[in-house]
């Protein structure tokens, strides 16, 4: 059992080694010439446009159920008038960008996982390098890049949605007007609400691009290969975001909230 666990944490250091590998290769691809800018542009179109259905569906699902699970407690309290305030804060800061970034870790992690690593066991990365071509510039510069910036749209799109399914799941017992609601939950939002949620999904977005990079571009050879680096990266993903936030949520705290 010993030598078990001291092969695993020797394994453990290798693997934070060879990601500060991976992650210098980026940074330092990112300010060379010749930028791939069709394929980042393809990258967020397949990241975010693609992905909003499900980031839509996704939000205003949880915006209905969040405002019938409150209701009750707030009515037993007296407190109702202030659901469009709760829904608003509790979504904004924590709950919409934590809920999109796991989705899109579960769709997007995965896929660039599984893609980079079919690339990897056909070998057209190796073809890539062969044939004179970057393939960490072509391949996963333009997806962390695309991610980072695409997951804090996909957040915003799918803070709007949730609030307002919010509102249609207020109005199924109360009567309550659209702009009485929204303006109670645009005058419930602070700066430091909205900005460094926002800010924490540019990690988010990083996190995940890096973590379907790493694990689909340093892939085994053989098929199996393939599902074992979707599966991981979806994994490591959503462990990642969840660090990320834990940190965000006590820094955030120290700033804003004392």
């Amino acid at each position: 059992m010993a030598e078990q666990a001291i092969t695993g944490y020797k394994k453990w250091l290798e693997g934070i080694g060879e990601q500060g590998v991976f992650f210098k290769s980026f940074f330092r691809n990112i300010f060379r010439g010749g930028f791939e800018w069709s394929e980042f542009v393809r990258q967020c179109y397949e990241i975010g446009y693609r992905s909003m259905m499900l980031v839509g569906v996704t939000s205003f699902i949880m915006g209905l159920v969040l405002i019938l699970q409150l209701r009750p407690s707030m009515l037993e309290m007296g407190a109702e008038s202030i659901l469009p305030k709760t829904l608003a804060v509790a979504f904004v800061r924590e709950i919409g960008p934590v809920i999109i970034a796991i989705i899109c870790a579960g769709k997007v992690a995965s896929g660039i996982g599984a893609e980079l690593g079919s690339m990897k066991v056909t070998e057209q990365i190796d073809a890539m390098e062969v044939s004179g071509a970057n393939p960490l510039q072509y391949l996963v510069v333009t997806r962390i890049i695309a991610t980072s910036l695409m997951i804090p749209l996909l957040t915003l799109i799918g803070d709007a949605i949730g609030l307002f399914g919010g509102f249609l799941a207020l109005n199924f017992t109360d009567d309550v007007s659209f702009s009485l609601y929204f303006h109670k939950c645009i005058a419930s939002l602070e700066f430091y609400d909205f900005f460094p949620a926002l800010i924490k999904t540019v990690f988010f977005g990083f996190a995940i691009g890096f973590v379907g990079c790493y694990k689909g571009y340093n892939s085994n050879k053989g098929t199996e290969s393939v599902g074992i680096a979707a599966n991981s990266a979806v994994v490591t993903a959503s462990l990642w975001i969840f660090v990320i936030d834990a940190v965000a949520v006590q820094i955030t705290s120290l700033l804003f909230y004392r």
